[in-house]
């Protein structure tokens, strides 16, 4: 089974990055393929909404999203780590989503599938933190990461989601976090080992 981990902060080694190497830990523990990016990192540009991807299979921009299509094409799950600013993604988290318009229009527009239909499901996972309180915080974003799941052919697994967290490395000192995704992780590898 091959994961793939996205970690989209603009802080290295923050707080949902924490969370997600504990992900990776447990499946690769598991033994899992791995493999991770971290998007601050990378030379990304934005969406043009020039359509090119509505006629081909690829994007018209040469950047560094070429790295991750491949990945986002053929893992099995994709794990979406990415901190909450303002209600929403970080815009790092943002311009992936949006780069991902070529798997949208491959499916909706050009409708043509991605993966075998007969292979088994592949699933996404959302890992996140907001400094905020409150019932809407995750809202927006877990709207926007079902319709980017289904983009990619995914069904939206599971996610991890932990308000009140800003200073960087403060998960750590939640009495569950890193053990809740430990345990996520090796949930999601039993799910695929027992279908």
């Amino acid at each position: 089974m091959k994961i793939l981990g996205l970690s989209c902060s603009p802080r290295r080694h923050g707080n949902t990055e924490l969370l997600l190497d504990e992900f990776l830990r447990a499946c690769g523990d598991a033994d899992c393929e791995v493999e991770k990016f971290n998007i601050a990192s990378l030379n990304l540009g934005p969406c043009r909404h020039c359509d090119y991807c509505l006629r081909s299979d690829t994007c018209q921009i040469d950047d560094d999203m070429r790295l991750l299509y491949p990945g986002l094409a053929k893992a099995d799950c994709v794990v979406f780590a990415a901190p909450i600013y303002f209600m929403a993604h970080c815009a790092q988290a943002k311009m992936v989503i949006d780069r991902c318009q070529v798997f949208w229009a491959r499916r909706y527009v050009r409708k043509l599938p991605l993966k075998d239909p007969a292979a088994p499901v592949r699933r996404g996972v959302f890992i996140s933190v907001g400094a905020t309180h409150g019932s809407k915080v995750f809202a927006g974003a877990r709207v926007t990461m079902k319709w980017f799941f289904d983009a990619l052919e995914m069904e939206y697994w599971d996610d991890l989601l932990f308000e009140g967290i800003d200073e960087p490395g403060a998960i750590r000192q939640h009495p569950t976090a890193l053990r809740e995704a430990c345990e996520l992780g090796l949930e999601l590898t039993e799910a695929y080992r027992t279908e």
